[in-house]
């Protein structure tokens, strides 16, 4: 059996060194997408191994670890979503890829942290309104750095949500002068903290940002899930590249879903063995395989822009 195994980047470095892929959520989906494997093994979390489903439903999918799950996803309640979608009956609903299955059949369009300026950008300038979910600190930000006025879901990401302004800026004074100590930070971290971000970007755009860095030995704090300093390293150790601060100087943030893939569970889930993502109705498929074309139709028209 034909068998791909992805890895996104917050998995360790042990997991990602088994996988054909590391990535993050846009860069797999698409992977995914394009290749003509029999059996998928996702070394990520539910709704990744989900959204491979929907978008190959004749694809074995397994993730290693049922338990590998996400706080967006688990303090969402549909019932109660799809009663304030109703509310917002002539808006667009615009939902960020952490999200369950059942959460996309009730979108409109599904986004990445690396698309979606550029889709809501999109929208607006159509003349749509927009509510976002479920992330509370993306919708934050992108209506403070856009002036919109889109109702917000009030879900976040357990992780990103620990940063505190407060600590980054007291450990940035403390690392050196002005220019020579940057901050990049995911946008589910908290406005507070994107505030003080000298970039603000997806985990492949933090990526490309370190990756092209002119300098040597500066002091770069990253807000987001400790992985990404691992692929980052790779690209530049000549930087000094330091995850920010949680509380009183505690650099220790990483996500627990993410590291229960295991190099024995992906292992076995190479072999068949695992939680396979067959649980999906027809019906849910149908239905939550629209926003996510549309998202990926979006992107790639982006990228080839971008390439040409």
């Amino acid at each position: 059996m034909n068998t791909l195994t992805l890895a996104h980047y917050y998995t360790t470095p042990d997991v990602q060194e088994m996988a054909d892929y590391v990535g993050d959520s846009l860069e797999l989906a698409l992977i995914a997408q394009r290749e003509k494997a029999d059996r998928i093994v996702f070394a990520g979390v539910k709704f990744m191994a989900e959204t491979t489903k929907i978008i190959n439903p004749d694809t074995q999918v397994i993730l290693p670890d049922e338990a590998a799950t996400c706080s967006l996803v688990t303090q969402t309640d549909i019932d109660a979503l799809k009663q304030w979608r109703e509310q917002y009956s002539d808006h667009v609903h615009v939902s960020y890829i952490n999200s369950s299955a059942e959460h996309k059949t009730i979108s409109d369009w599904i986004v990445t942290s690396r698309n979606v300026d550029d889709i809501i950008a999109d929208l607006y300038a159509q003349g749509e309104k927009v509510i976002f979910s479920p992330d509370r600190n993306m919708g934050a930000y992108l209506n403070y750095q856009y002036g919109y006025e889109m109702p917000v879901w009030n879900a976040v990401c357990e992780v990103h949500d620990k940063f505190k302004d407060e600590q980054i800026n007291y450990m940035m004074k403390q690392a050196g002068s002005e220019g020579n100590v940057f901050l990049l930070a995911h946008p589910e971290s908290p406005l507070p903290v994107l505030k003080l971000a000298d970039f603000v970007g997806s985990t492949k755009q933090m990526l490309d940002w370190v990756k092209e860095f002119k300098g040597e030995a500066h002091n770069i704090f990253i807000a987001t899930e400790e992985g990404l300093l691992h692929n980052m390293r790779q690209l530049r150790s000549d930087l000094n590249l330091q995850q920010a601060p949680i509380y009183s100087g505690c650099q220790c943030n990483a996500c627990p879903y993410m590291k229960r893939n295991t190099v024995e569970l992906v292992k076995q889930a190479q072999q068949g063995k695992g939680f396979e993502i067959n649980y999906l109705d027809e019906d849910t498929i149908a239905k939550a395989v629209k926003p996510i074309e549309r998202m990926l139709s979006f992107s790639e028209k982006q990228m080839n822009k971008s390439a040409a």
